[in-house]
This record gives structure tokens, sequence and C-alpha cells, in this order.
């Protein structure tokens, strides 16, 4: 700032006034840049009740299998010995149901 209060009163700024108060104003910034990336305050997050219980849900969901195993395994064996049978009236209203769920899609 002393150049500019030179111009105010009437004087000339040299170029050593200039340059010295370019390396005045890069030290300066240096310097609070320097503050800033000490990290003086650090960034905190907190995630409220309901987002904690939807954690603890998703952690439990994903150490659960999500299919019946056992009843896999009747079907498996079913199919196996010929015993397995379709009812295509109640297949076909199924997928008709699940088109009508797409919607479009």
């Amino acid at each position: 700032m002393a150049g500019i209060d030179n111009i105010r009163s009437g004087q000339t700024m040299t170029s050593s006034t200039r340059s010295a108060n370019r390396t005045e104003s890069n030290a300066s910034s240096r310097a609070e840049a320097s503050e800033k990336s000490s990290g003086s305050k650090q960034d905190a997050v907190s995630l409220s009740q309901q987002g904690k219980e939807i954690g603890a849900m998703h952690n439990q969901m994903a150490t659960q299998t999500s299919f019946d195993s056992a009843k896999v395994a009747a079907i498996k064996e079913a199919i196996a010995n010929g015993s397995y049978t379709v009812d295509s009236e109640k297949l076909a209203d199924n997928m008709i149901k699940f088109e009508k769920e797409l919607g479009g899609l």
C-alpha cells in the first residue's frame, strides 16, 4: 500500500518501489495461504440419528443372505427329480403384473 500512498501525495512511483511492494504483497499472500493450509480449522461431518439408523440397517442387510437357501435347494431337487410343475396361468399373470409395475420403462 505504500505505492498508493506515494501516488496520493503527488510523488511518482519508481520501479524499485513497485518491486518492493510486489515482494511485500507476495510474502503476505504466502503467509495467508500457509495459515489456511496449516489446518487451524478442520472440516467435520456428523450424521443425524436417522442417518446412523440407515447405516446400521445397511450393514445388517449386507451380512444376511438375500434369498432362502432351503427353498432354492428344494426347488433344485424338484427340478432334478422331475416333480416340479409350472402353473402357466399363474406365470402369465405374474409376467403381466410385472410389466404393469414397470410402467413402460
